[in-house]
């Protein structure tokens, strides 16, 4: 395997930082406090990512200068923000400066989420594209790809409506850092989207609806306008609710302290089988009642028209001689993905013998056209495995044979990719 200095003396036009095992220890120990195990290796990686880059933008500074690098907009924010969304954000006076990481190896764009572009107490002047490449053998380190400006992001990059973020390509970012400390104090941003007031009633109304923790993403409950969204979590209040809501109610049934090592991916799995995790009813869609986190194809139609395709494709393989029902749910497996959601989509047809047909799919959405290599989805029954399929480097994307169940039949879904896993509990 190559060592730090091996990619230093490979890759002449990056920074490369060398990850200090004290500070991923540190920043471990602060990650624990989050409601499910993908949002606390979100605050783990982010952690990581943000004290390295504290000290090496002090470093930069010149040693007269006034200024200094701190955490925006404190270190008591984190937790609330890193539970909902990747990327943190370091302020030198008055610049504030995105740091986005991610693990993929293959970078192809810096992924933005839309909170830190179109929240005008948010948006910062400068974006950093971060690879972090965590090694098991203590030769952790990090790469800077390179930064853009609030400006360029908005003018240049491509807003993706699946999952709320914008993207611009990595060959367009600029890598010399040194352009970035010479026009500190200069201001980037362009105009922000108008801002929604909420009314301490639709507040409330939000944070009961977004602190159901089997929704592991509530930034892509694409139900919910993105306008609104914005004015509850940049209300430190109501965001700061939210984070206990959802952290206090996971922990009243799993403890995520004791699921989240990332020495320890098979119990985060096992743990997150048996986890107590609301039961999503399928009968009901017939009324188009859906679970929250889950809506019918029409309605996110209706929402984000970057799906047409998606649902399309979906509607053509699962066409069936009954009446029948589909229902989605977008996921988002944070760094694991670079940002990717994914999109989880069950058809369901009435039977003449009584039984409920069902047909699983998941898909990317956006403008990924292929599934992560080797993302396994699995059909389970009382814990047993059913069904397993696993993607390939080129899926578009993959699909459980077609079961049938009773009323009453319980069943679960999972998507497993690397050391990530989600659960999906259904009863018919």
């Amino acid at each position: 395997m190559l060592s730090l200095s091996d990619f230093v003396n490979i890759d002449t036009e990056h920074t490369w930082l060398q990850l200090e095992t004290a500070k991923q220890e540190q920043a471990w120990q602060l990650s624990g406090h989050h409601s499910n195990p993908i949002a606390c290796y979100n605050a783990y990686l982010n952690r990581v990512c943000l004290s390295h880059l504290l000290n090496w933008f002090q470093e930069w500074l010149p040693e007269e200068s006034t200024l200094y690098a701190e955490v925006f907009p404190c270190e008591e924010s984190l937790p609330s923000i890193l539970e909902i969304v990747n990327g943190t954000a370091i302020k030198v006076g008055e610049t504030r400066i995105v740091l986005v990481p991610t693990e993929t190896i293959d970078i192809e764009e810096l992924r933005v989420p839309q909170e830190w572009v179109d929240i005008n107490s948010w948006a910062a002047d400068y974006y950093i594209s971060v690879q972090v490449n965590l090694d098991e053998d203590d030769d952790s380190s990090m790469r800077l790809c390179g930064f853009t400006t609030h400006r360029q992001l908005k003018n240049q990059g491509k807003y993706n409506e699946s999952d709320r973020t914008y993207s611009l390509p990595i060959e367009q970012l600029t890598e010399n850092f040194t352009l970035l400390f010479a026009t500190l104090g200069l201001h980037w941003q362009e105009q922000f989207p108008p801002e929604v007031t909420l009314s301490a009633a639709e507040a409330q109304n939000l944070l009961q609806t977004l602190s159901d923790t089997s929704v592991y993403s509530p930034r892509l409950r694409l139900d919910i306008p993105f306008a609104y969204w914005a004015a509850l979590i940049s209300n430190e209040q109501w965001r700061q609710q939210l984070y206990n809501k959802r952290v206090v109610e996971e922990k009243n049934t799993v403890s995520t302290a004791e699921i989240c090592s990332p020495l320890n991916t098979e119990a985060v799995n096992s743990i997150l089988v048996d986890s107590p995790l609301k039961n999503v009813n399928l009968s009901q869609w017939f009324q188009q009642i859906f679970t929250a986190g889950w809506q019918s194809i029409d309605e996110v139609l209706n929402l984000n028209s970057q799906l047409g395709n998606l649902a399309f494709d979906f509607r053509s393989s699962s066409t069936t001689r009954k009446a029948g029902v589909n229902g989605i749910k977008l996921i988002d497996l944070g760094m694991q993905l670079g940002g990717q959601s994914l999109a989880l989509m069950l058809a369901l047809s009435q039977d003449a013998d009584e039984k409920i047909a069902i047909l699983v799919q998941v898909h990317p959405t956006g403008n990924e056209k292929y599934l992560p290599r080797n993302l396994k989805l699995l059909l389970l029954e009382s814990g047993n495995i059913l069904q397993q399929i696993q993607s390939r480097s080129r899926d578009s994307y993959i699909q459980l044979n077609r079961f049938k169940g009773l009323t009453g039949t319980s069943f679960s879904i999972k998507l497993i990719l690397d050391d990530f896993s989600m659960i999906e509990n259904f009863s018919i």
